[in-house]
Protein backbone atom coordinates (compact mmCIF):
# COMPACT_ATOMS: atom_id res chain seq x y z
CA UNK A 1 0.00 0.00 0.00
CA UNK A 2 0.75 3.70 -0.39
CA UNK A 3 1.69 5.57 2.87
CA UNK A 4 3.72 8.67 4.10
CA UNK A 5 6.00 7.78 6.40
CA UNK A 6 8.97 9.92 8.18
CA UNK A 7 12.39 8.57 9.13
CA UNK A 8 14.03 10.56 11.66
CA UNK A 9 11.62 14.17 12.88
CA UNK A 10 11.94 17.43 11.06
CA UNK A 11 10.93 19.58 8.59
CA UNK A 12 8.10 18.82 6.06
CA UNK A 13 11.39 17.46 4.10
CA UNK A 14 10.92 14.21 5.89
CA UNK A 15 7.95 13.27 4.72
CA UNK A 16 8.15 10.35 1.92
CA UNK A 17 5.58 8.47 -0.21
CA UNK A 18 6.64 4.91 -0.04
CA UNK A 19 5.32 1.53 -0.76
CA UNK A 20 4.65 -0.80 2.40
CA UNK A 21 3.41 -3.59 3.74
CA UNK A 22 -0.39 -3.79 4.31
CA UNK A 23 -0.86 -3.87 8.24
CA UNK A 24 -2.44 -6.65 9.93
CA UNK A 25 -5.43 -5.93 12.75
CA UNK A 26 -4.40 -7.88 16.09
CA UNK A 27 -7.21 -8.82 18.63
CA UNK A 28 -9.69 -6.15 19.25
CA UNK A 29 -8.48 -4.20 15.88
CA UNK A 30 -9.88 -3.65 12.85
CA UNK A 31 -8.39 -2.66 9.45
CA UNK A 32 -9.82 0.72 7.62
CA UNK A 33 -9.37 1.01 3.90
CA UNK A 34 -9.01 5.10 4.55
CA UNK A 35 -11.35 7.38 2.26
CA UNK A 36 -10.12 10.61 3.81
CA UNK A 37 -7.64 11.48 6.63
CA UNK A 38 -7.70 14.61 8.70
CA UNK A 39 -4.89 17.02 9.50
CA UNK A 40 -4.03 18.38 12.83
CA UNK A 41 -1.82 20.86 14.03
CA UNK A 42 -0.83 18.15 16.36
CA UNK A 43 0.50 15.73 13.45
CA UNK A 44 3.12 18.24 12.50
CA UNK A 45 4.42 18.14 16.46
CA UNK A 46 4.68 14.49 16.42
CA UNK A 47 6.59 14.89 13.11
CA UNK A 48 9.08 17.30 14.40
CA UNK A 49 9.19 15.22 17.94
CA UNK A 50 7.95 17.24 20.03
CA UNK A 51 5.74 14.61 21.26
CA UNK A 52 8.00 11.51 20.00
CA UNK A 53 5.38 8.82 18.42
CA UNK A 54 6.81 4.92 18.96
CA UNK A 55 9.29 4.60 16.87
CA UNK A 56 10.74 5.42 13.61
CA UNK A 57 9.79 5.22 10.55
CA UNK A 58 6.42 6.61 10.81
CA UNK A 59 3.40 7.39 9.23
CA UNK A 60 1.75 10.54 10.44
CA UNK A 61 -2.01 11.11 11.06
CA UNK A 62 -5.05 10.61 13.76
CA UNK A 63 -8.08 11.27 12.11
CA UNK A 64 -9.62 8.77 9.49
CA UNK A 65 -12.87 7.98 7.96
CA UNK A 66 -13.37 4.58 5.74
CA UNK A 67 -14.49 1.41 5.61
CA UNK A 68 -13.48 -1.66 7.81
CA UNK A 69 -11.97 -3.89 5.68
CA UNK A 70 -10.93 -7.11 8.29
CA UNK A 71 -11.21 -7.37 11.85
CA UNK A 72 -9.06 -9.18 14.18
CA UNK A 73 -9.78 -12.19 16.68
CA UNK A 74 -12.55 -10.71 19.36
CA UNK A 75 -13.82 -8.10 17.35
CA UNK A 76 -17.84 -8.21 17.29
CA UNK A 77 -19.05 -4.70 17.17
CA UNK A 78 -17.64 -4.17 13.43
CA UNK A 79 -17.97 -5.86 10.70
CA UNK A 80 -16.28 -5.89 6.96
CA UNK A 81 -17.87 -3.10 5.06
CA UNK A 82 -19.19 -0.98 8.02
CA UNK A 83 -18.64 2.47 7.57
CA UNK A 84 -16.28 3.88 10.51
CA UNK A 85 -14.36 7.34 11.97
CA UNK A 86 -11.66 7.35 14.30
CA UNK A 87 -9.18 9.48 16.18
CA UNK A 88 -6.05 8.99 18.68
CA UNK A 89 -4.04 7.22 16.12
CA UNK A 90 -0.16 8.50 14.99
CA UNK A 91 1.02 8.41 18.38
CA UNK A 92 0.68 4.80 19.98
CA UNK A 93 -0.36 3.07 16.75
CA UNK A 94 0.84 4.27 13.06
CA UNK A 95 -1.05 6.97 11.81
CA UNK A 96 -3.79 7.88 9.07
CA UNK A 97 -1.96 9.30 5.85
CA UNK A 98 -1.82 5.93 4.28
CA UNK A 99 -4.53 3.67 1.81
CA UNK A 100 -4.80 1.45 4.84
CA UNK A 101 -4.79 1.84 8.79
CA UNK A 102 -5.57 -0.42 11.94
CA UNK A 103 -7.21 0.84 14.65
CA UNK A 104 -8.09 -0.17 17.99
CA UNK A 105 -12.17 -0.78 18.36
CA UNK A 106 -12.22 1.64 21.33
CA UNK A 107 -11.48 4.66 18.95
CA UNK A 108 -13.62 4.10 16.26
CA UNK A 109 -17.23 4.41 15.70
CA UNK A 110 -19.74 4.01 12.63
CA UNK A 111 -20.07 6.76 10.55
CA UNK A 112 -23.45 7.89 10.32
CA UNK A 113 -25.17 7.13 6.61
CA UNK A 114 -25.48 10.33 4.76
CA UNK A 115 -22.12 11.79 6.35
CA UNK A 116 -19.16 12.12 3.68
CA UNK A 117 -15.82 10.58 4.62
CA UNK A 118 -14.46 14.21 4.57
CA UNK A 119 -16.36 15.05 7.35
CA UNK A 120 -15.87 11.88 9.16
CA UNK A 121 -12.26 12.34 9.05
CA UNK A 122 -12.30 15.91 10.04
CA UNK A 123 -13.99 15.55 13.10
CA UNK A 124 -11.90 13.49 15.13
CA UNK A 125 -9.59 15.85 16.99
CA UNK A 126 -11.82 18.43 16.68
CA UNK A 127 -15.00 16.94 17.73
CA UNK A 128 -13.87 15.02 20.45
CA UNK A 129 -11.38 17.59 22.41
CA UNK A 130 -14.93 20.39 22.19
CA UNK A 131 -16.87 17.29 23.67
CA UNK A 132 -14.05 16.81 26.59
CA UNK A 133 -13.17 20.56 27.12
CA UNK A 134 -17.06 21.59 27.07
CA UNK A 135 -18.98 18.25 28.30
CA UNK A 136 -16.69 16.56 30.48
CA UNK A 137 -14.15 18.76 32.01
CA UNK A 138 -16.65 22.28 31.94
CA UNK A 139 -20.65 20.84 32.51
CA UNK A 140 -21.29 23.20 30.32
CA UNK A 141 -25.35 23.54 30.89
CA UNK A 142 -28.27 25.24 29.36
CA UNK A 143 -28.74 28.70 29.32
CA UNK A 144 -24.97 29.36 30.73
CA UNK A 145 -23.03 31.27 28.10
CA UNK A 146 -19.80 30.09 26.50
CA UNK A 147 -16.71 31.55 25.02
CA UNK A 148 -15.55 29.76 21.86
CA UNK A 149 -11.85 31.46 21.35
CA UNK A 150 -10.98 31.06 17.66
CA UNK A 151 -14.34 29.53 16.24
CA UNK A 152 -13.07 29.48 12.77
CA UNK A 153 -10.28 26.71 13.83
CA UNK A 154 -11.03 22.90 13.38
CA UNK A 155 -11.70 22.43 17.73
CA UNK A 156 -13.37 26.29 17.53
CA UNK A 157 -15.90 25.10 15.07
CA UNK A 158 -16.93 21.84 15.93
CA UNK A 159 -17.23 23.66 19.85
CA UNK A 160 -19.15 26.13 18.79
CA UNK A 161 -22.11 23.81 17.25
CA UNK A 162 -21.30 21.31 20.23
CA UNK A 163 -21.90 24.05 22.75
CA UNK A 164 -25.24 24.98 20.76
CA UNK A 165 -26.31 21.74 20.99
CA UNK A 166 -26.28 22.03 24.45
CA UNK A 167 -29.04 24.78 24.45
CA UNK A 168 -25.78 27.49 25.64
CA UNK A 169 -25.29 30.53 24.21
CA UNK A 170 -22.29 31.64 22.27
CA UNK A 171 -19.68 33.71 22.32
CA UNK A 172 -17.04 33.30 19.55
CA UNK A 173 -14.13 35.24 17.91
CA UNK A 174 -13.23 35.10 14.80
CA UNK A 175 -11.93 37.17 11.47
CA UNK A 176 -15.09 39.28 10.19
CA UNK A 177 -15.43 37.10 7.11
CA UNK A 178 -16.04 33.73 9.05
CA UNK A 179 -18.98 35.47 11.28
CA UNK A 180 -21.91 34.57 8.87
CA UNK A 181 -20.59 31.10 8.58
CA UNK A 182 -19.97 30.83 12.40
CA UNK A 183 -23.48 31.88 13.40
CA UNK A 184 -24.77 29.58 10.61
CA UNK A 185 -23.39 26.80 13.38
CA UNK A 186 -25.01 28.07 16.24
CA UNK A 187 -23.23 31.54 17.12
CA UNK A 188 -24.87 33.80 19.00
CA UNK A 189 -22.53 36.52 19.21
CA UNK A 190 -19.08 36.79 16.68
CA UNK A 191 -16.75 39.24 17.51
CA UNK A 192 -13.76 40.46 15.31
CA UNK A 193 -10.06 39.36 17.52
CA UNK A 194 -8.43 42.25 16.42
CA UNK A 195 -11.03 44.74 17.93
CA UNK A 196 -9.27 46.91 20.20
CA UNK A 197 -12.10 46.75 22.09
CA UNK A 198 -12.35 43.16 22.25
CA UNK A 199 -13.18 43.05 26.16
CA UNK A 200 -15.72 45.22 26.12
CA UNK A 201 -17.56 43.65 23.56
CA UNK A 202 -17.55 40.40 24.72
CA UNK A 203 -18.51 41.39 28.12
CA UNK A 204 -21.72 43.34 26.12
CA UNK A 205 -22.56 39.71 24.71
CA UNK A 206 -22.64 38.35 28.15
CA UNK A 207 -19.64 37.13 30.68
CA UNK A 208 -18.88 33.50 30.17
CA UNK A 209 -19.59 30.91 32.59
CA UNK A 210 -17.63 28.44 30.18
CA UNK A 211 -14.41 29.73 28.06
CA UNK A 212 -12.42 27.32 26.12
CA UNK A 213 -9.04 28.70 25.00
CA UNK A 214 -6.41 27.53 22.66
CA UNK A 215 -3.68 29.95 23.39
CA UNK A 216 -4.41 29.89 27.33
CA UNK A 217 -0.39 31.47 27.43
CA UNK A 218 -1.85 34.45 25.71
CA UNK A 219 -5.38 35.06 26.49
CA UNK A 220 -5.25 34.05 30.48
CA UNK A 221 -5.22 37.43 31.22
CA UNK A 222 -8.10 38.37 28.98
CA UNK A 223 -10.12 35.72 30.17
CA UNK A 224 -10.29 36.28 33.78
CA UNK A 225 -11.26 40.13 32.54
CA UNK A 226 -14.01 38.98 30.86
CA UNK A 227 -14.89 36.09 32.88
CA UNK A 228 -17.44 35.99 36.15
CA UNK A 229 -16.35 34.76 39.49
CA UNK A 230 -16.15 30.76 39.26
CA UNK A 231 -15.84 30.92 35.47
CA UNK A 232 -14.40 27.49 34.38
CA UNK A 233 -11.58 27.75 31.78
CA UNK A 234 -10.60 24.87 29.34
CA UNK A 235 -7.29 25.14 27.63
CA UNK A 236 -6.43 23.12 24.89
CA UNK A 237 -3.19 24.55 23.88
CA UNK A 238 -1.34 27.13 24.29
CA UNK A 239 2.46 28.29 22.19
CA UNK A 240 5.00 28.64 25.02
CA UNK A 241 5.32 25.51 27.96
CA UNK A 242 4.71 28.15 30.78
CA UNK A 243 1.01 28.64 29.57
CA UNK A 244 -0.58 31.51 31.26
CA UNK A 245 1.29 31.14 34.43
CA UNK A 246 2.40 34.47 34.78
CA UNK A 247 -1.41 35.42 35.33
CA UNK A 248 -2.09 33.01 38.52
CA UNK A 249 -2.85 35.91 40.21
CA UNK A 250 -5.50 37.74 37.63
CA UNK A 251 -6.71 34.41 37.48
CA UNK A 252 -7.14 33.49 41.25
CA UNK A 253 -9.03 36.88 41.60
CA UNK A 254 -12.05 35.45 40.07
CA UNK A 255 -11.44 31.76 41.29
CA UNK A 256 -11.44 31.04 37.90
CA UNK A 257 -11.80 26.39 37.73
CA UNK A 258 -8.83 25.98 35.14
CA UNK A 259 -8.94 22.83 33.11
CA UNK A 260 -5.63 21.64 31.05
CA UNK A 261 -6.84 18.87 28.99
CA UNK A 262 -5.03 16.35 25.91
CA UNK A 263 -7.52 14.65 23.92
CA UNK A 264 -5.31 11.72 23.69
CA UNK A 265 -5.78 11.29 27.54
CA UNK A 266 -9.37 10.14 26.65
CA UNK A 267 -10.49 7.37 28.61
CA UNK A 268 -13.07 5.77 26.14
CA UNK A 269 -12.68 7.39 22.68
CA UNK A 270 -15.33 5.53 20.92
CA UNK A 271 -17.86 6.73 23.79
CA UNK A 272 -17.38 10.22 22.87
CA UNK A 273 -17.62 9.54 18.86
CA UNK A 274 -20.83 7.82 18.95
CA UNK A 275 -22.07 10.74 20.91
CA UNK A 276 -20.55 12.91 17.99
CA UNK A 277 -22.50 10.67 15.90
CA UNK A 278 -25.82 11.20 16.96
CA UNK A 279 -24.98 15.06 16.76
CA UNK A 280 -24.25 13.96 13.34
CA UNK A 281 -27.91 12.12 12.58
CA UNK A 282 -29.33 14.96 14.09
CA UNK A 283 -28.25 17.22 11.81
CA UNK A 284 -26.52 19.20 14.62
CA UNK A 285 -22.95 19.27 13.94
CA UNK A 286 -21.09 18.70 10.78
CA UNK A 287 -17.35 19.72 9.76
CA UNK A 288 -15.90 22.37 7.07
CA UNK A 289 -13.80 21.18 4.61
CA UNK A 290 -11.32 24.20 3.92
CA UNK A 291 -9.16 22.07 1.35
CA UNK A 292 -7.95 18.14 0.20
CA UNK A 293 -5.02 17.23 -0.84
CA UNK A 294 -3.40 13.97 -2.53
CA UNK A 295 -0.84 11.92 -0.42
CA UNK A 296 1.87 12.95 -1.93
CA UNK A 297 0.79 16.68 -0.91
CA UNK A 298 0.54 15.73 2.90
CA UNK A 299 3.57 17.94 3.27
CA UNK A 300 1.94 20.79 1.96
CA UNK A 301 -0.87 19.84 4.45
CA UNK A 302 1.36 20.41 7.20
CA UNK A 303 2.73 23.33 6.39
CA UNK A 304 -1.05 24.93 5.56
CA UNK A 305 -2.47 23.88 8.92
CA UNK A 306 0.08 26.00 10.65
CA UNK A 307 0.95 28.78 8.51
CA UNK A 308 -2.88 29.89 6.61
CA UNK A 309 -5.76 31.26 7.88
CA UNK A 310 -8.51 28.92 6.58
CA UNK A 311 -12.41 28.04 7.59
CA UNK A 312 -12.70 24.64 9.33
CA UNK A 313 -10.25 21.61 8.02
CA UNK A 314 -7.31 20.50 5.88
CA UNK A 315 -7.98 16.85 4.83
CA UNK A 316 -5.95 14.01 2.71
CA UNK A 317 -7.72 11.90 0.09
CA UNK A 318 -5.70 8.62 -0.56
Amino acid sequence: MKAVRYHEHGGTDVLELEEVDRPEPDAGEVRVEIAAAGINPVDTYFREGSYAPESLPWIPGSDFAGTVEAVGDDVTEFQPSDRVFGTGLGKDVPGTCAEYAVSPTDRIAILPEGTSFEVGAALGVPAVTAWRSLIDHADLEPAERCLVHGGSGGVGHAAVQIAAATGADVTTTASPEYHDRLESLGADATVDYARDDLEDAVVEAGSPDVILDHRLDDYLQFDADVAKQGTRVVGIGNTVPEAGFSNVPAARSKELRIHLISMFNTPDISAVLRRVAKLLSAGKLSAEIARTYDLEDVDSAHEDVLSESFFGKLVVTP
